[in-house]
Protein backbone atom coordinates (compact mmCIF):
# COMPACT_ATOMS: atom_id res chain seq x y z
CA UNK A 1 0.00 0.00 0.00
CA UNK A 2 1.61 3.89 -0.80
CA UNK A 3 0.64 6.64 1.33
CA UNK A 4 1.35 9.77 -0.40
CA UNK A 5 2.74 12.03 2.09
CA UNK A 6 3.67 15.16 0.33
CA UNK A 7 5.58 16.27 -2.59
CA UNK A 8 9.07 17.93 -2.67
CA UNK A 9 9.61 21.40 -4.14
CA UNK A 10 11.23 20.14 -7.40
CA UNK A 11 7.61 17.81 -7.39
CA UNK A 12 9.14 14.28 -6.43
CA UNK A 13 6.87 12.38 -4.93
CA UNK A 14 7.60 11.13 -0.92
CA UNK A 15 5.73 8.07 -0.12
CA UNK A 16 5.66 5.03 1.95
CA UNK A 17 5.39 2.15 1.05
CA UNK A 18 5.77 -0.82 3.80
CA UNK A 19 8.06 -0.37 5.97
CA UNK A 20 9.87 2.19 4.14
CA UNK A 21 10.02 6.15 2.94
CA UNK A 22 11.00 6.76 -0.85
CA UNK A 23 11.55 9.64 -2.42
CA UNK A 24 10.37 9.40 -6.29
CA UNK A 25 10.23 5.27 -6.01
CA UNK A 26 14.13 4.94 -4.41
CA UNK A 27 14.41 3.92 -1.17
CA UNK A 28 15.23 7.22 1.46
CA UNK A 29 14.59 5.61 4.71
CA UNK A 30 13.32 3.44 6.96
CA UNK A 31 12.53 5.44 10.14
CA UNK A 32 10.97 9.09 11.35
CA UNK A 33 13.79 10.96 13.63
CA UNK A 34 12.68 13.45 15.88
CA UNK A 35 14.80 17.03 14.61
CA UNK A 36 15.18 17.23 18.42
CA UNK A 37 17.85 14.02 17.96
CA UNK A 38 19.58 14.84 15.05
CA UNK A 39 23.05 16.19 15.26
CA UNK A 40 22.27 18.69 12.40
CA UNK A 41 19.18 20.47 13.99
CA UNK A 42 20.23 24.16 13.09
CA UNK A 43 21.28 23.64 9.80
CA UNK A 44 17.95 21.63 8.97
CA UNK A 45 15.98 24.07 10.53
CA UNK A 46 17.33 27.29 8.89
CA UNK A 47 16.96 25.68 5.29
CA UNK A 48 12.96 24.17 6.51
CA UNK A 49 11.85 26.33 9.70
CA UNK A 50 8.86 24.58 9.82
CA UNK A 51 10.19 21.07 10.25
CA UNK A 52 9.70 18.73 12.74
CA UNK A 53 10.76 15.60 11.72
CA UNK A 54 13.43 13.90 9.28
CA UNK A 55 13.08 10.67 7.15
CA UNK A 56 16.78 10.39 5.39
CA UNK A 57 17.19 13.79 3.52
CA UNK A 58 13.41 14.59 3.55
CA UNK A 59 12.33 17.33 5.81
CA UNK A 60 8.66 16.64 7.25
CA UNK A 61 6.38 19.14 9.33
CA UNK A 62 4.74 17.86 12.35
CA UNK A 63 1.86 16.42 10.00
CA UNK A 64 3.43 15.17 7.55
CA UNK A 65 5.47 12.86 9.91
CA UNK A 66 2.04 11.53 11.67
CA UNK A 67 1.03 10.93 8.61
CA UNK A 68 4.61 9.00 7.46
CA UNK A 69 4.52 7.46 11.31
CA UNK A 70 0.95 5.90 10.70
CA UNK A 71 1.82 4.70 7.77
CA UNK A 72 5.06 2.73 8.64
CA UNK A 73 3.22 1.29 11.63
CA UNK A 74 0.35 0.30 9.95
CA UNK A 75 3.35 -1.57 7.39
CA UNK A 76 4.63 -2.63 10.25
CA UNK A 77 1.90 -4.20 11.37
CA UNK A 78 0.86 -5.83 8.29
CA UNK A 79 4.64 -7.35 7.62
CA UNK A 80 4.69 -8.85 11.25
CA UNK A 81 0.96 -10.84 10.30
CA UNK A 82 2.73 -12.27 7.20
CA UNK A 83 3.50 -15.66 7.37
CA UNK A 84 6.90 -15.76 4.90
CA UNK A 85 7.85 -12.56 6.77
CA UNK A 86 7.72 -14.01 10.27
CA UNK A 87 9.70 -17.41 8.34
CA UNK A 88 12.15 -15.32 6.73
CA UNK A 89 13.04 -13.24 10.07
CA UNK A 90 13.17 -17.20 12.04
CA UNK A 91 15.74 -17.70 9.12
CA UNK A 92 17.93 -14.88 9.46
CA UNK A 93 17.85 -15.27 13.25
CA UNK A 94 19.03 -19.00 13.13
CA UNK A 95 21.78 -17.83 10.36
CA UNK A 96 23.22 -14.69 12.73
CA UNK A 97 23.28 -17.37 15.73
CA UNK A 98 25.16 -19.91 13.42
CA UNK A 99 27.57 -17.02 12.24
CA UNK A 100 28.40 -16.01 15.91
CA UNK A 101 28.69 -19.93 17.01
CA UNK A 102 31.64 -19.46 14.32
CA UNK A 103 29.11 -21.68 11.71
CA UNK A 104 29.75 -20.93 8.41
Amino acid sequence: MRTLIKLTQDSRRVEVVGTAVLLDGVLESLEITDLVNHPRKFQILYAAPDATHVAGRIALTAQEAEAAKAALSEGHRQLAANPAAIAERFRMAANRRAWTEGVE
